[in-house]
């Protein structure tokens, strides 16, 4: 596990599995239908139980890339799921901003809802093919500058399941240290 200190908040890098979280919220890599899908999405609808699909039909009409909805945990350890749609990776200018974008409504959704820890994966890095390397130092600058604003969210963490992704995710992480 490493870590960074952003005033009282702490970002977290460790290896495991997202649904397996004891954070109050857990981040979904989530498709624009919201209509559930393979990977994290999959495994977190698994985990989770009908629920979080039947709260998401009821409640929502889809998702914009770029955003993010939040439904109850079902029967996860989080209370919450916050369903992120980042971009399909397409080598556009806009990519980096959507993707951005994804983790920082997540982030605005947790200071909505009075939640001070989550767990996120690696938002886009899977079937919708953005390289992890430049993935990851989208997610921590962003989540760096949230944090310095809004001291109530105390822990993100990212969840990386493959020992490739959390390397990367690791040393972008300590190349911010260095830099900060």
């Amino acid at each position: 596990m490493t870590q960074l200190r952003v005033n009282q908040s702490v970002i977290e890098i460790v290896q495991g599995d997202i649904t397996q979280q004891d954070t109050e919220a857990i981040g979904n890599a989530a498709n624009s239908r919201l209509a559930g899908g393979g990977g994290v999405d999959g495994a977190i609808h698994r985990a989770g139980g009908p629920s979080i699909m039947d709260e998401l039909r009821a409640k929502y009409k889809g998702c914009p890339t770029g955003s993010a909805v939040i439904t109850g945990g079902g029967n996860l350890k989080a209370k919450y799921v916050i369903h992120a749609v980042g971009p399909i990776y397409s080598r556009s200018s806009k990519d980096a901003k959507l993707l951005s974008s994804a983790y920082r409504t997540s982030l605005e959704l947790c200071t909505q809802h009075k939640i001070s820890s989550i767990a996120f994966p690696s938002i886009s890095t899977g079937v919708y093919g953005y390289p992890v390397e430049e993935a990851s130092r989208i997610a921590l600058d962003t989540v760096k500058e949230y944090l310095k604003g809004h001291p109530e969210i105390k822990l993100v963490r990212f969840v990386l399941f493959d020992n490739k992704t959390f390397k990367v995710y690791e040393d972008a992480l300590k190349e911010m240290e260095l830099i900060s």
